[in-house]
């Protein structure tokens, strides 16, 4: 029997899209110059989106680019995880292979989850149950990993049939687009806007990537009848007569494959006989097909996006001649051709796949999913080995057979869940929970809860002889769901369990879901948790340590460390410690440890609290333990910046930074910026404070270090004078806070803006009101970092009333007073920082009184002289000089003088425009000059110019022209810290640059010549 002849359908010549092209051969141009690219490209199908990232691929190789491309894989109507960039990263593994291996080089591990090339992922252990960053991660990684194959050639990342896409990919391709920042990189995505009706997945993602002004979108319209003209000639090779190109435009409405099927039906004389249904016409020329030919055509059309050949083979069961004939029309008549790589076939069109697809029978098409199935289960060699485990699920669920579909579709989320593809595992999940009535008892029999249900502990039970239960996927899949974002999902599933858990008398399986709801209600706002960890309590008290019992413990430990620290949450702390050693749980007791730490700071344990979190820090980085060292370098140089040593939580913050870089971990990153931007303040670094802040609102996803950084960049407004801004940033605190979760760490900052918005504006009464709210909310200890500035602030308030005798202070002033003063008496201080806020509040309120006296002032500033915070020593040198003059005197003007001259060149170095003005304010109504540093009488000049021992030693080496490396060097202290020393000299001597301080230096006579040529000869 002859084949066939061949038909041709796509035209040889590309017609139209001249505007898209330029479009896109212009971001070609810009990804060349260094400035990556995002687009999108939509159209519905049959438009030509191939065809135009087809004719756009080959202008970019011919510019010298690497293209790769991707393409959503559907199996059934199932799509496989991360597949189109699976399929790009390989093609860039075989075009690049050098700089692939260069750019994943110490993350491979990670990275083989998505292309396992790269080498073995080691199957996630114990300590997967804390890995809640483990798809960021993966993502992070991803992102820098084509930046830096990017970054010195120019590659193209293809993606198409967005359509498709898996949730896991969607979520890749939005952090992708959201984060892309440098490389010479073009990523390229398309989809069929015909199929995205509103419920379809893939259109919250379009609302969003619209929403970023890096990703740009091209809509590809129908054909002109123009170009519907060339179209046709190009397929006929031929020029059309006019009338049939009126016809044929008007049936296919300028749609460029039905424009190809109707220009070869009417050229094959068939035209006549179609109908109007878009369906038969699709399917016309495949029942011309020689049954054989359709035969095969319909095992591909329910094969997935691509059949290899070997497994077409063994379906098809046709003798291999006749497979090859039938094959050869098939592909003779355009309606199939060979797949990318020539190991299988697709459809030329999914439009075509999907029509031969539709035309199934129910039982035909169950019955080729059956087939397919066992084909693969005898021979597994016969898919890669990375769709193998998904296919096979596939397969079975629709054919219908749960006997075989259930230990499929669990093998297949284990496999979704190692490759961090959560979404997809949820699905695998809900589908196994569908399954489980139907499968037979002895299959169920034989599943085991150690292969499926990793992340939910066994409670005590072997998990080698024991059946795995309907209560251990539910586990699974609550804590699917909730890394996967779908929380409404999991609340759901964890609300059926623990009905099925009322009458169970299994107090750790419903001990461990109630833990789970806790950790759902606080991510869905809907409360603070509490009332969930309490019933998780009350359901392990009295029991036998187990994982369960220490991770309840620890949980609640954590939440009452950040919402009711005290004795309970000590107790709590310890025993989960004692509990997850006993048991062998080394994540839940290293972040127990940390918890406990943490405590033992706040109760004023310091030495031993730190040495507890150090010794943390030090254990997870020597083990690798991702999954504690975002903590661990969050939680320390908080603690650390509690007691003031800013210095060494900046050290330990860069290091953290470092490391969650390094590792992909970005809500790890975000609070490290944020804490950072806190100690900088503190510091006096101000600049690098606000970018600090700034870097962690573009970080991660978590909504409260970006609250965080919001109240950071509030506070520097403030200082500077820039009120509606500090108020727009406060705004913005408040929203990523929420009100359903109440922390102290969160609220009291807040009132402390407020507050001090407020005191600018003169709004008195708004002070009182923020701070009564503050003490009627109480200060819970561990809490008095958090409370000493507002206590002060509040004072400060009062105190600047009286003296500016403003006629809405005197009512009610007494009472709230004293209202402060019993709560600065009972506030605990347990650190220099605190105990030097407890004398200026105290100072302060003595002001508000009028009784107060230089000594009290003097003491303040001898305290913070001892401290890094310039600001703060800014602030009371300029109450001094004020006690200073008021009460007079030739040496007491002297001095206020020099404060004030120290006190603004400081404010006027850190931008502090309010301090800046009020000390000049001060020395204008006192006469005094603050331009010249006056001559005291001292036996020290440096003395008089408030310089530290280490300022002195550093302004000795600035003076003989030290560079900042050459001066760390020399007194064995890091540069960034030499730099922040000049700032502060700079600011004490009032000038401007390190010449001008040097000059300083030799007019009076700091350093003897011998002691600056000794300097000099080291």
């Amino acid at each position: 029997m002859l084949a066939p002849v061949e038909s041709r359908s796509v035209s040889p010549v590309f017609v139209g899209r001249t505007a898209e092209l330029e479009t896109l051969n212009d971001a070609l141009a810009r990804a060349a110059a260094g400035e990556p690219q995002a687009w999108v490209l939509g159209g519905e199908a049959g438009v030509g989106k191939t065809r135009l990232v087809e004719e756009f691929a080959s202008a970019a190789a011919r510019e010298g680019a690497v293209v790769v491309l991707g393409g959503c894989v559907e199996i059934g109507a199932d799509g496989l995880p991360f597949a189109p960039f699976s399929t790009a990263l390989r093609a860039l593994c075989r075009e690049l292979p050098d700089e692939l291996a260069a750019a994943a080089a110490g993350q491979e591990e990670e990275l083989a989850r998505l292309l396992p090339e790269l080498g073995e992922s080691t199957p996630s252990g114990g300590s997967d149950r804390s890995d809640e960053e483990g798809m960021a991660r993966l993502f992070e990684l991803t992102a820098r990993l084509l930046e830096r194959v990017a970054a010195t050639r120019t590659v193209v990342v293809a993606l198409e049939d967005l359509h498709w896409a898996d949730a896991s990919t969607r979520h890749l391709l939005a952090y992708l687009f959201r984060t892309l920042r440098t490389g010479r990189l073009i990523v390229l995505a398309t989809y069929r806007s015909d199929d995205i009706h509103r419920r379809h997945p893939l259109r919250p993602l379009l609302a969003e990537l619209d929403r970023l002004r890096t990703v740009r979108r091209i809509e590809l319209g129908r054909f002109n009848r123009a170009e519907v003209g060339r179209q046709i000639a190009g397929i006929l090779a031929c020029e059309p007569d006019p009338a049939q190109v009126d016809e044929i435009f008007e049936r296919s409405d300028g749609n460029a494959f039905f424009v190809e099927e109707l220009a070869v039906a009417a050229h094959e004389g068939s035209c006549t006989g179609l109908t109007d249904s878009l369906r038969d016409l699709l399917l016309v020329r495949v029942e011309r097909l020689p049954e054989s030919a359709q035969r095969v055509a319909r095992i591909v059309a329910e094969g997935g996006s691509t059949v290899e050949y070997r497994l077409l083979a063994a379906v098809a069961q046709l003798a291999e001649d006749d497979l090859i004939e039938a094959l050869r029309a098939a592909v003779g008549a355009n309606i199939l051709i060979a797949a990318p790589g020539d190991d299988g076939y697709r459809f030329r069109h999914s439009l075509v796949r999907e029509a031969v697809g539709d035309d199934l029978l129910p039982g035909e098409r169950s019955r080729l999913n059956r087939r397919y199935a066992e084909a693969l289960e005898a021979d597994p060699t016969l898919v890669p080995a990375g769709e193998r485990v998904m296919r096979l699920a596939s397969y079975w669920y629709h054919a219908h057979d749960p006997a075989k579909a259930l230990p499929a579709v669990l093998d297949a989320s284990v496999t979704a869940r190692r490759r961090h593809a959560h979404s997809e595992q949820l699905r695998l999940l809900e589908r196994a929970m569908e399954l489980w009535d139907s499968a037979p008892e002895d299959t169920r029999a034989t599943l085991r809860p150690v292969d499926y249900t990793e992340v939910y502990p066994p409670c005590g039970c072997d998990p080698a002889t024991t059946p795995l239960r309907y209560l251990d996927l539910m586990a699974e899949a609550a804590v699917a769901g909730r890394r996967c974002g779908e929380r409404e999902r999991a609340l759901k599933i964890t609300k059926r369990a623990l009905h099925l858990l009322e009458d169970d008398g299994e107090p750790l399986r419903a001990a461990w879901f109630w833990v789970q709801r806790s950790r759902l209600m606080q991510a869905m706002a809907r409360g603070d948790g509490w009332k969930e960890l309490g019933t998780a309590q009350e359901l392990v008290r009295g029991l036998p340590p187990s994982e369960v019992h220490a991770e309840v413990l620890a949980t609640a430990a954590n939440w009452s460390m950040l919402r009711a620290p005290g004795p309970d949450a000590m107790s709590a702390a310890e025993r989960a410690v004692e509990y997850a050693r006993m048991v062998g749980a080394e994540d839940i007791e290293l972040n127990a440890r940390l918890t406990l730490g943490g405590l033992m700071v706040d109760a004023g344990d310091i030495d031993a609290g730190l040495a507890q979190m150090h010794e943390v820090k030090k254990e997870v980085l020597t083990r690798g333990l991702t999954t504690v060292v975002g903590r661990s370098h969050v939680n320390l140089p908080s603690a650390l910046e509690g007691i003031g040593r800013s210095q060494e939580a900046v050290a330990i913050l860069r290091e953290g930074l470092r490391l969650t870089q390094e590792w992909g971990l970005r809500d790890s990153e975000a609070w490290m910026w944020t804490n950072l931007a806190e100690s900088l303040i503190s510091l006096g670094q101000w600049d690098e404070a606000a970018e600090a802040a700034v870097n962690a609102q573009r970080t991660g996803q978590s909504a409260k270090p970006h609250g965080g950084a919001s109240n950071r960049l509030a506070q520097l407004a403030l200082a500077r004078g820039e009120i509606a801004e500090a108020t727009r940033h406060l705004a913005a605190a408040r929203a990523s806070y929420g009100t359903h979760d109440p922390m102290p760490q969160n609220n009291l900052p807040m009132a402390l803006l407020a507050l001090g918005a407020a005191a600018a504006e003169g709004r008195l009464l708004d002070v009182r009101a923020e701070a009564d709210r503050a003490l009627d909310a109480g200060f819970p200890p561990g809490t008095h970092r958090y409370a000493w500035p507002v206590l002060l602030a509040a004072a400060t308030a009062e105190s600047d009333a009286r003296a500016q005798a403003l006629p809405t202070a005197q009512e009610g002033r007494a009472a709230f007073l004293e209202r402060l003063f019993e709560a600065v008496r009972k506030l605990t201080t347990g650190a220099p920082v605190w105990l030097a806020y407890e004398k200026w509040t105290r100072a302060e309120l003595d002001r508000a009184h009028g009784r107060t006296t230089t000594d009290t002032w003097s003491d303040v500033v001898t305290a913070f002289e001892a401290l890094e915070r310039p600001y703060d020593l800014a602030q009371v040198r300029h109450r001094l000089a004020e006690s200073l003059l008021a009460v007079g005197g030739d040496d007491e003007r002297a001095r206020a003088t020099e404060l004030l001259r120290l006190t603004r060149a400081t404010a006027t170095h850190l931008g502090a425009r309010p301090l800046a003005d009020a000390a000049a304010h001060l020395a204008q109504r006192a006469r005094l000059s603050l331009t010249a540093a006056p001559h005291l009488p001292t036996a020290d000049p440096a003395d008089s110019l408030g310089l530290t021992t280490r300022e002195r030693d550093v302004l000795r080496l600035v003076s003989v022209g030290r560079t900042n490396r050459q001066i760390a060097e020399e007194l064995f202290i890091s540069p960034k810290t030499a730099s922040v020393h000049v700032s502060n000299i700079l600011g004490k001597l009032g000038v401007a640059g390190r010449g001008e301080a040097a000059a300083v230096a030799h007019r009076l006579g700091l350093f003897p010549a011998e002691t600056l040529t000794s300097g000099t000869s080291g």
